[in-house]
């Protein structure tokens, strides 16, 4: 029975990973800060919570990464824990440099140490890409972080490349796009807006939302998580871009819920309204506006499809249904 490690295990990305490698026969420990206050309920939701061994794991302690692997055993790595959220990169750069950055090094290290034979997974992320280069961008795009987020996910990015080629380990990243689920947090914008369109199709109360003009390449957690397996079962290690190639804006995101939500609107510039009632639905806040925001993100999954056969099964569409639903059932 192969093992596996997976950091992050409380996220999106975690619990949907662990889900997939339990119905693969999979061990799965499931890696977590001490102090997260132990937030379960992904995996409740997931009905997987049981069947995966928690453990604690610091990822600023090199010892206490060292002890794990030798604990656990494993025979993959997947690092998913990050402060993941962009906005509060800005207002914690220190924290998020630590544990986007130093945490990754620190990982890496204990493989070298360890177990050089353990195969490990990075998440990178387009977020790099920031100020694009070039249009789609591709795993040779060059990077132009537009955030504390993004510049602490590149220096990890290629230090995976480093100690890949110095080491000649098998430690590879996925630059993944926007990928959402029902399990995503409801920080990011577009569980932010499911929930939100669903609260107000109830109570009447205004969704404020930042830039409703930023284009984006949003995918399904599930199908991205399935890339992220396949990267680590390939002979050689690689980089690859993950991404459904497509890109929306959040207006349109937003436009889809309302139809979902079978809810007539009109579009007044930064500010929808219910199309009887004349009542807000969303309005602009500067306050939700980053600093700096990056630029057309869309991603060219042709290496991903060549090489690895994948491809996004989901649509934007069924995103949104998948979406909408979960928060309708549990507003109930």
């Amino acid at each position: 029975m192969k093992s596996a490690l997976i950091t992050g295990i409380t996220g999106q990305d975690g619990g949907y990973l662990a889900k997939l490698l339990l119905e693969k026969g999979y061990k799965v420990y499931g890696a977590q800060r001490r102090n997260t206050g132990k937030r379960y309920w992904r995996l409740d939701e997931l009905g997987i919570r049981n069947d995966i061994e928690l453990v604690d794991i610091d990822l600023t302690e090199p010892y206490n990464i060292s002890k794990l692997l030798v604990k656990t055993q494993p025979d993959e790595f997947y690092n998913l824990a990050a402060q993941s959220f962009v906005a509060l990169s800005f207002e914690q750069p220190q924290v998020t440099t630590l544990t986007n950055s130093i945490g990754v090094l620190n990982i890496l290290e204990a493989i070298k140490d360890v177990n050089p034979k353990i195969k490990f997974y990075q998440a990178s992320t387009s977020e790099m890409f920031g100020k694009v280069t070039e249009t789609p961008q591709k795993e040779t795009t060059r990077f132009y972080p537009r955030s504390p987020y993004g510049v602490a996910k590149a220096y990890s990015h290629y230090m995976v490349v480093n100690y890949r080629e110095a080491y000649n380990l098998f430690v590879c990243s996925g630059i993944l796009f926007n990928h959402e689920s029902p399990m995503r947090g409801e920080e990011f914008v577009t569980r932010k807006i499911t929930k939100g369109l669903v609260e107000w199709s109830k109570t009447g109360k205004i969704l404020e939302l930042g830039n409703l003009e930023s284009f984006r390449d949003w995918g399904h957690a599930e199908d991205y998580v399935e890339a992220m397996w396949l990267m680590l079962q390939q002979d050689k290690a690689e980089d690859y871009v993950i991404a459904t190639g497509k890109t929306y804006q959040v207006k349109e995101f937003i436009l889809k819920c309302l139809d979902y939500l079978k809810i007539k609107y009109q579009v007044n510039g930064h500010e929808i309204i219910e199309k009887h009632s004349r009542k807000f639905i969303i309005k602009t806040n500067p306050k939700f506006f980053r600093p700096t925001d990056v630029d057309l993100l869309v991603g060219d999954n042709t290496k991903a499809k060549t090489k690895l056969g994948w491809e996004p099964k989901h649509t934007i569409d069924s995103l949104v249904k998948d979406m909408m639903s979960a928060d309708v059932k549990r507003y109930e």
